[in-house]
């Protein structure tokens, strides 16, 4: 039987434990590492799944189709002469030198409106607020002209009425927006054959809505603003009514928020005539052969 000695005995427990702790060593723990590899597994892009991929292309194609639509909005706007350049500051300058000071008084606002006649036909127009008159001017914008101009006191203006627009129960012509009717003569109600004629003029009312290009620029919109003209309207007529009262004439303008009627049932011409904006001074290209 062979036996060791005390000294080879420590020498090989001594081996043992180190192999032993050699063998199986504790892991150790990093908390600062953990984080970082979870932020590193999070910040990989992630490939677009198919669903992705099919939601976006309607978005492409309505923003192609947005850009499509402004384009032609554009080009349709562009026609118009009322957009060259100098063409409107021109037209501002003429029909200013037509107000009689003495008259008229000093010139308050200028605006850019389409009137509707009592036909529902479109007619493009330069509209002046002085302190004593109402200036309704037919300016063409090829020749830089005015052809015609119309004046109403302000005194007289007796009722203002803003709304959308209505027509009868059995009509064939709708349009939608809002508009301005002045009235400056109630008691004066037009006639049998005034109503059946299109080209007939002594209505005691007009009617104002917008212009087309009221979307070109930030100046045009101001210009073409119906609700800001009609709040300015409003307070001249008052000013005039208590400077100058008419008499035998009931004082003050009454304002009504209602629909503004116009009596027309078949209106062939003026269905024709605005969608070619034949009211309107406009490019129409070459017509030739």
């Amino acid at each position: 039987m062979v036996t060791m000695s005390e000294k080879d005995e420590e020498t090989f427990k001594s081996v043992d434990l180190e192999q032993q702790t050699e063998k199986s060593p504790e892991p150790e723990i990093n908390p600062q590492e953990s984080p970082s590899e979870t932020e590193t597994e999070t910040d990989k892009p992630s490939t677009p799944t198919a669903e992705a991929k099919v939601e976006t292309t309607p978005s492409t194609n309505t923003a192609v189709k947005a850009k499509w639509t402004s384009s032609v909005e554009q080009f349709k706007l562009k026609r118009f002469f009322v957009l060259r350049p100098g063409t409107l500051s021109h037209g501002i300058e003429d029909v200013k030198s037509l107000v009689i000071p003495t008259e008229d008084g000093a010139v308050q606002s200028v605006w850019l409106m389409a009137e509707i006649d009592h036909w529902n036909n479109e007619k493009e127009r330069l509209v002046l607020i002085t302190e004593n008159t109402l200036l309704i001017c037919k300016y063409d914008f090829v020749m830089l002209n005015c052809e015609q101009i119309q004046k109403i006191s302000l005194n007289f203006i007796d009722r203002i009425f803003h709304g959308t627009f209505c027509f009868p129960p059995r009509t064939l012509l709708k349009r939608e927006g809002e508009g301005v009717r002045v009235f400056w003569d109630k008691l004066n109600e037009p006639s049998f054959t005034s109503r059946w004629n299109p080209f007939s003029v002594d209505y005691p009312f007009t009617t104002f809505t917008y212009h087309p290009v009221k979307s070109a620029n930030e100046e045009l919109g101001r210009l073409c603003d119906i609700e800001n003209f009609r709040e300015q309207l409003t307070l001249a007529a008052q000013k005039a009514h208590s400077k100058n009262p008419v008499p035998g004439k009931a004082n003050g303008v009454l304002v009504l928020n209602q629909p503004i009627l116009i009596e027309t049932y078949v209106g062939l011409m003026s269905v024709i005539g605005n969608q070619n904006k034949l009211g309107y001074c406009l490019a129409r290209g070459n017509i030739g052969f």
